[in-house]
C-alpha cells in the first residue's frame, strides 16, 4: 500500500456536484493499493497514518500526530499511485489491486484509522471525484506500507 499524506487546513472530495466527504484540520490521506497488500497491511498504514508526528507542538517542531490535535482524516482511494512509469510515458497500473480487493483492503484501512479516534471521511471508490484542499505547511509525506 502506499499512501501520500498532506496535512490541511481543510479539505473536501465531491462527486457528482455533491460534496461527499470533508474534514477541517487534520490529514488528506491519497491510498493506493498493490497486489501483495493485505489486511495487516492495511492496518499497520492505518496505524502509521493515525501516529505519524506531523503537527507542531508549542515550541514549533512537528511532534504531535493529527490524534494528538483531534484533527479529521479524509481518505481517498487513488489506484493511480501504484503506477509504473519506468518505461515509455505511459503509465502502467499493473501493480494495483483488482478492484474488489482493493476497495476491500480500502476499506479495512478506514476501519482500523476511525477505531484509532481521528473520524474519517472519505471518497467514493471507483468513482471520479474532486478532492480540494488546503495543505498546511505545505507538508507532504509518502508512506509505503
Amino acid at each position: 500500500m502506499r499512501a501520500v499524506i498532506q496535512r490541511v487546513s481543510e479539505a473536501s472530495v465531491t462527486v457528482e456536484g455533491k460534496v461527499v466527504g470533508a474534514v477541517g484540520r487534520g490529514l488528506l490521506v491519497l491510498v493506493g493499493v498493490g497486489h501483495a497488500d493485505t489486511e495487516e497491511t492495511a492496518r499497520a498504514l492505518a496505524a502509521k497514518t493515525a501516529r505519524l508526528r506531523i503537527f507542531h507542538d508549542a515550541q514549533g517542531k512537528m511532534n504531535l500526530s493529527v490524534q494528538d490535535v483531534g484533527g479529521s482524516v479524509l481518505a481517498v482511494s487513488q489506484f493511480t499511485l501504484l503506477a509504473d512509469t519506468r518505461k515509455g510515458n505511459r503509465p502502467s497500473f499493473t501493480d494495483a489491486a483488482p478492484p474488489e480487493a482493493a476497495n476491500r483492503l480500502y476499506e479495512i484501512f478506514c476501519q482500523a484509522l476511525a477505531g484509532l479516534g481521528p473520524p474519517v471521511a472519505r471518497g467514493v471508490f471507483g468513482a471520479h471525484m474532486d478532492v480540494r484542499l488546503t495543505n498546511d505547511g505545505p507538508v507532504t509525506i509518502v508512506l509505503e506500507g
